[in-house]
């Protein structure tokens, strides 16, 4: 999966990454992961609220140590632009039984959201490239693993 979007403007931007973060519940996590969305101009505010409701109808914890929180199905409305954000929390953060160690918010303008998490699932499945952006210290290394196809 390659980070760009159809156009010049990569779905992952640098000002929607935050690295060594901390979050003292999965509500904080999803938070902080929908913030980085709306700073980035992916969604406005309310889509977190939405973020929110959808943890509570069906956890967004994928195994792996990654979670991916998004909105609803009613919080269409609320998109600006396709988009993600990641939050890497080194010392992890309770997920029901499990622990997240990455969450990635994705806001979705159209269907393109099941390709992204279809795309983000095939490249999230390799515990070896979870381990990575776990350690990740940059944008640039996130972009990179973020953009490597699994084989």
């Amino acid at each position: 999966m390659t980070m760009e979007s159809s156009g010049p403007k990569p779905i992952l931007s640098p000002e929607a990454v935050r690295l060594n973060a901390a979050a003292d519940s999965k509500q904080e996590a999803i938070i902080l992961a929908g913030k980085l969305l709306v700073d980035a101009n992916c969604v406005s505010e309310a889509y977190i609220d939405e973020m929110l409701k959808r943890e509570e109808i069906i956890t967004t914890y994928v195994g792996n140590g990654v979670a991916i929180p998004h909105g609803t199905e009613a919080s269409r409305d609320l998109i600006n632009k396709t988009g993600l954000s990641f939050v890497q929390l080194p010392q992890g953060v309770k997920f029901g039984d499990d622990r997240a160690y990455l969450v990635i918010g994705i806001a979705a303008k159209d269907d393109s959201h099941l390709q992204i998490l279809a795309n983000l699932a095939e490249i999230l499945c390799a515990e070896e490239t979870v381990a990575k952006l776990i350690a990740a210290d940059t944008y640039q290394e996130i972009s990179e693993l973020l953009s490597t196809t699994a084989k």
